[in-house]
């Protein structure tokens, strides 16, 4: 089912006062050397680092949860750090299963809100398969990352927030791992401006799928893999991709680096790589806004060490 402008609404309404209304920062042409305006949306600085706390909140808050069970996610970190933080701010017991790859800055903040924390395989893919195995056997909800509505209408809630602080975009760059946030945001948006998705080269699930007309098993791996690789795009997302994402673009590791470091250097901004992905399209010339345009950027997760954004 796809999130309604109506569901972004309810999700907004419901999450009132239990996330963060991250600002805007608007940058003058000089201040990243683009030479145009450009406005971001500092999605970094939400409660457990990401915008996957809005997700946690309206599928957790909308649904019935057994005491004893409580709930459990999949992740590759930022989801699950916000699963463990929802968990820990409604005072209910959560599960997180996380893959090989998931590096220890985020085993450490989801341990640090109280969840218990299992290392479920090599991939995402084998930690949900890991975690859907011990949902059976304990009857806990599962907080999906990306492929439920719920989900996605509480990460269009940034799309609501965005429009309404900066109405003036014409353009929105969005980071793309299973699809939520740009599934979310783009529902939100509806064709009103052009949403633009970003991947990295080793994980382009939402791009192979827009040109194989369908979802298809997609590469992971690279910089940002912990937290942009999705083996496919989600479902849910899929169709609203297909409906409302203007284009596709893909970006280099050495992009997103690059982006991490402009961040920290002129702005003093700590952006993990899949945080700094979307702006990596604009600083490596990979998306090239037409004359006229203006550009909104999602930041969308902080949660990395400080001491690798050199």
């Amino acid at each position: 089912m796809i999130p309604s402008r109506t569901d972004i609404e309810t999700a907004a309404a419901l999450l009132e006062g239990r996330v963060r209304r991250t600002p805007i920062l608007r940058l003058t042409p000089d201040e990243l050397g683009l030479g145009f305006v450009i406005t971001l949306k500092l999605e970094l600085l939400q409660h457990a680092g990401s915008f996957k706390t809005r997700g946690a909140f309206n599928r957790i808050l909308s649904e019935s949860v057994l005491p004893d069970a409580g709930v459990i996610a999949a992740s590759g970190g930022n989801h699950g750090a916000a699963v463990a933080y929802v968990a820990h701010a409604l005072g209910i017991r959560a599960e997180i299963y996380v893959p090989e790859l998931t590096p220890q800055a985020k085993r450490d903040r989801i341990a640090d809100f109280g969840a218990t924390l299992v290392v479920g395989g090599p991939t995402y893919n084998e930690a949900l398969a890991a975690s859907r195995l011990r949902q059976a056997e304990t009857g806990a909800l599962e907080v999906h990352a990306y492929d439920h509505p719920a989900v996605l209408a509480g990460q269009g809630t940034v799309g609501l927030e965005f429009a309404a602080d900066a109405p003036e975009l014409t353009h929105l760059l969005v980071a793309v791992g299973g699809g939520g946030l740009i599934g979310g945001i783009a529902a939100w948006y509806a064709g009103r401006s052009a949403v633009i998705a970003v991947e990295p080269v080793g994980c382009p699930c939402l791009h192979d799928a827009l040109a194989a007309g369908q979802p298809v098993p997609a590469a992971v791996g690279g910089l940002a893999a912990d937290s942009l690789g999705a083996r496919q795009v989600g479902a849910v997302t899929f169709p609203v991709a297909q409906a409302f994402v203007a284009g596709s673009v893909l970006v280099s590791d050495a992009a997103i680096a690059s982006a991490q470091r402009l961040l920290w250097q002129r702005l003093r901004l700590v952006a993990e790589p899949g945080g700094a992905a979307a702006l990596a399209a604009l600083l490596s010339g990979a998306f090239v806004p037409p004359e006229g345009a203006h550009v909104g950027v999602v930041l969308c997760g902080s949660n990395t060490d400080p001491s690798s954004v050199h």
